[in-house]
């Protein structure tokens, strides 16, 4: 590092020099204190819900955090409504608490244990880990309800019995969790040190999260499903490249990153593609131009769309279980607009995979373009770092002076100490201030 760690201002005053924190502002503490105290603020959370539900008075209001809502005992499926947000909110805190427990318990001592030293990498080990984690069980789950659907392989299936405003319990509780998660992510890249990508990835988990929602009151939850599924995979094998970079495999990382990038084609701009185009082909003919409205057992006929509401009716099934719900081409088109511009941002990833895979190719180990630019505080270069002096912290505060045995020193050494000064803690032999300043391993700095 360039220029002096320390300066003198005068005679009495050590000034250290430290990286500006940037944006040093009341929400940058919340978001600090979030992040320290994440583990203890959702289990404290979870543990009153849980102690509240223990009250009989109080368990029809605290069941909805832990059931699913609108149960058909006719059909043995599930109704949507606005219940099911206290399921989406008991994710959220559970995610929270979870991901930042196993990172902190688990997957950093773990990191330690491998040799990882460096806070930054034992940092990104542990998040990539919850999230191949995380999709180890999401991704076998999604295809295992996909592969038990009638829409398997097919995709006209994806449409038929629209608009069916129940769905199984597995369904209901898969797309909730799901939309959980989504949701706590944008939490995450929010608390974690950004990258390079940052924005992208917070209008990709927005877009992602709205669609997941859409798709769930629209009646479209095997596309939903099937979506997930075309994501996920790709999401895990990507986290296991990662941790095993981290670990120092490179090897067999970038044998899985070829894998990864064959699976990120083949899902994402392959099969992705193939489901748009099933919602500009087979949409209309299938599910025909119209709207009904009310309960699954109170369907009305179907009607056209409203015209005098606007593009209002395009909203009424999102808070509006039993209201009216239509498909037409603008609704055909907000939804493959939507889905488009996701694999818009696919395509600016693929290219930075791209880049990363030339460099294996040329003999580079596999490393994460999006990290380019990224660093902690103190990690960064001269030219992108801004410093700010501070005053030093008195001796005592630094060494623990007040515990030091001066009567068992002066026996060792011979030395006998100065009389007692205005300064109030006087050690022997350091009366020179250049003389100070070395023993704390600054002369060099000082003229």
């Amino acid at each position: 590092m360039n220029g002096p760690l320390y300066k003198q201002a005068n005679s009495n005053v050590v000034l250290v020099r430290r990286v500006k924190r940037k944006d040093e502002g009341p929400i940058k503490q919340l978001t600090q204190w979030f992040v320290d105290n994440q583990i203890g603020f959702s289990f404290n959370l979870l543990a009153l819900l849980f102690l509240t539900h223990g009250m009989p008075r109080a368990r029809d209001y605290t069941a909805k955090y832990f059931n699913l809502s609108y149960y058909n005992p006719t059909t043995g499926n599930y109704g949507l409504g606005w219940a099911d947000g206290h399921l989406i909110l008991f994710c959220i805190v559970l995610l929270t608490g979870l991901r930042a427990a196993t990172m902190e318990y688990i997957l950093a001592p773990f990191a330690k244990s491998q040799g990882i030293s460096k806070r930054k990498d034992i940092t990104r080990f542990s998040e990539q880990a919850w999230m191949s984690v995380y999709y180890s069980f999401f991704w076998p789950l999604g295809l295992y309800i996909y592969c038990q659907s009638p829409a398997f392989l097919n995709l006209h299936e994806l449409w038929t019995d629209w608009p069916d405003r129940e769905l199984s319990g597995l369904m209901k509780a898969y797309m909730l969790a799901q939309l959980g998660f989504w949701l706590q992510q944008l939490i995450v890249v929010n608390i974690e040190d950004r990258r390079k990508d940052h924005w992208q990835m917070v209008t990709h988990h927005i877009v992602t999260s709205i669609l997941i929602y859409a798709s769930y009151r629209y009646g479209f939850t095997p596309v939903g499903n099937l979506i997930l599924v075309l994501m996920d995979v790709s999401d895990l094998i990507l986290g296991i490249a990662k941790c095993l970079k981290y670990l120092g495999y490179h090897t067999i990382c970038d044998v899985i990153f070829g894998v990864f990038i064959a699976s990120w084609l083949v899902t994402r701009h392959v099969l992705y593609l193939t489901v748009c185009y099933s919602v500009w082909a087979h949409t209309s003919p299938i599910m025909g131009i119209g709207c009904v409205s009310g309960a699954r057992d109170n369907l009305t006929t179907r009607f056209e769309p409203p015209t005098d509401k606007g593009i209002g009716y395009l909203l009424e099934p999102l808070w509006d279980s039993e209201g009216t719900v239509c498909w037409d081409e603008t609704i055909k088109w907000w939804f493959l607009s939507m889905l488009l511009f996701l694999q818009c941002l696919t395509i600016m990833w693929f290219s930075m995979i791209l880049r990363v895979a030339v460099k294996v190719i040329k003999g580079a180990p596999a490393e994460d373009v999006r990290s380019d630019g990224e660093g902690g505080e103190g990690e960064g270069g001269e030219d992108e770092d801004e410093f700010v002096y501070e005053e030093a912290q008195p001796l005592e505060e630094e060494v623990g002076v007040e515990e030091i045995d001066l009567k068992n020193w002066e026996r060792r050494t011979g030395v006998k100490r100065s009389a007692p000064t205005t300064t109030g803690v006087s050690l022997p032999g350091h009366s020179d201030r250049k003389e100070f300043l070395g023993r704390i391993g600054c002369e060099k700095q000082v003229e």
